[in-house]
């Protein structure tokens, strides 16, 4: 969970971070709406939830979704999320009924503070795991790709980082997955940067520097 407007902020209020997708061609985004004091989104209250539609089919991390909160004097919050280069949007208004009695508000202080070692963890582990998925996806399809840049001693290599990598996501170590993630990167690194140098060489072929 992101927190975009902090508890006791002064309304009216506005605030705006930017996402990107997950998944290359990914063409939508759900967007969910929660208040709470938690890192988790399991351990705070759901307010509203919807679907940004019409994300232009990209590879993931190049979409640029904005998403911004506003809560105007009457307390209503309107959450908008925008892909900035496609121009799709899309919005919805929460009403300040759906909120939290000061009750709640004072219990889910107290688990914040209480649990906040835990949540750390947690979140930093979730994050961990996001990072490791992502990259062993992205090298499945480079090494699909460009399989003829590669020796065969990198094709074994990036094999068994690959199968380290994928074992350490299913333990509780963050800082296993950290060092799988490096040790992936590390082996991929020079034949990534031939990959560059060859696509940069062809651009150039047949072309003249003024």
């Amino acid at each position: 969970m992101d927190v975009l407007i902090p508890r006791n902020s002064k309304i009216p209020f506005k605030v705006a971070r930017q996402y990107t997708t997950q998944k290359d061609g990914q063409g939508s985004m759900r967007i969910s709406v929660f208040q709470g004091e938690r890192d988790l989104v399991a351990d705070n209250r759901k307010l509203a939830e919807f679907n940004l539609k019409g994300i232009p089919g990209m590879p993931a991390g190049f979409p640029k979704v904005e998403v911004s909160f506003l809560i105007n004097a009457d307390g209503i919050l309107t959450v908008r999320a925008k892909e900035l280069r496609s121009g799709a949007e899309q919005s919805i208004e929460v009403k300040p009924q759906y909120g939290l009695t000061d009750a709640e508000v004072e219990r889910m202080l107290l688990e914040s503070i209480t649990h906040a070692v835990d949540d750390i963890k947690t979140r930093a582990l979730t994050e961990a795991r996001t990072e490791g998925e992502l990259l062993l996806g992205q090298t499945e399809k480079f090494i699909a790709r460009n399989a003829s840049l590669l020796t065969q001693e990198e094709m074994l290599r990036t094999a068994e980082a690959m199968q380290s990598l994928q074992l350490s996501l299913t333990l509780d170590d963050k800082d296993l997955i950290q060092r799988q993630i490096e040790a992936l990167n590390e082996i991929s690194r020079p034949y990534a940067e031939r990959a560059m140098d060859q696509a940069v060489s062809g651009a150039l072929k047949g072309k003249s520097l003024q």
